[in-house]
């Protein structure tokens, strides 16, 4: 057990590195989570490995056949003896994931039906237009027919004149249809932009909240990151765990962080349950 743990150890470290050297190369990367891995080995173990930032901290994980066999917390290797520590962070991370894995499944679903959905009403609009031309072919030959007596041709004229009704209103029944396709691949696309967007905005969320933090340890409002249990934050005031702080501060949170000012911010990290970082934006 102890030459696993060592090796795994060892990955971790060589992992921490290679990370970092990325991240250094890359400065404008921002995302939820650094890096997420799922294979299996050669000895047969499925293996994960974790790395994220996670209420203010950088955790890096490896876990074979779901058991956990290394972990580090900012780049600091953590004993076995203290790994029931972290476990209901560990979960809480884990569970993060499989609904992230549940909600990406979902996503990539709806994408494919509405890509069908899209395909499908544009074969309809071709049968649609293919229907009218032959509406239109099958009026003109009702018309000759009618040349042939006044009282046929009468006949013939009404029916001509309900098929070219009739031909109209396929065509302007193809016209929607090519018209609501258009709209739902204009929709699909709007979606995925919007779903990136999330994704950015949450990461940034999560940034400045990790420097907020930082900054209310230095301005010696809580002694360390760990202890901010309680935030809320709009633009009347500014509480940390309960305690509404002087207007000072209050103005200097304010300007130097106005994503969370200008909206009615909230951060809860109970004891029990992670409850995380809340924005509601006007």
């Amino acid at each position: 057990m102890k030459t696993n743990y060592l090796r795994s150890a060892l990955l971790l470290i060589a992992a921490t590195a290679l990370t970092t050297a990325a991240n250094a190369q890359k400065p404008g990367k921002k995302t939820a989570f650094n890096s997420y891995k799922n294979h299996d080995t050669f000895d047969g173990k499925g293996r994960e490995r974790i790395q994220t930032d996670w209420q203010g901290k950088t955790y890096q994980m490896e876990l074979a056949n779901n058991k956990l066999v290394a972990l580090a917390v900012d780049g600091e290797i953590i004993p076995s003896t203290k790994w029931g520590e972290y476990s209901t962070v560990i979960a809480a991370i884990r569970e993060q994931i499989r609904k992230d894995k549940i909600q990406a499944k979902k996503d990539q679903a709806q994408a494919k039906r509405d890509q069908e959905q899209a395909r499908r009403d544009q074969q309809q609009a071709k049968r649609d237009q293919e229907q009218a031309a032959r509406d239109q072919q099958h009026a003109k030959a009702e018309q000759e027919e009618a040349e042939r007596g006044q009282q046929q041709a009468k006949r013939d004229q009404e029916q001509a004149a309900k098929d070219q009704l009739q031909a109209k209103r396929d065509q302007e029944q193809a016209a929607r249809d090519q018209e609501q396709a258009k709209r739902d691949q204009e929709q699909a696309h709007l979606d995925q932009i919007q779903a990136k967007r999330d994704q950015e905005h949450a990461a940034e969320d999560q940034r400045l909240l990790k420097q907020m933090t930082s900054d209310l340890v230095a301005d010696h409002i809580i002694p360390n990151e760990e202890v901010l249990h309680e935030l809320s934050f709009n633009g009347e005031e500014l509480i940390v765990n309960g305690e509404k702080q002087p207007d000072s501060v209050f103005k200097k949170y304010s300007k130097k962080y106005p994503r969370f000012a200008q909206g009615n911010t909230s951060y809860e990290n109970g004891k029990k349950q992670f409850n995380g970082l809340h924005i509601h934006r006007n």
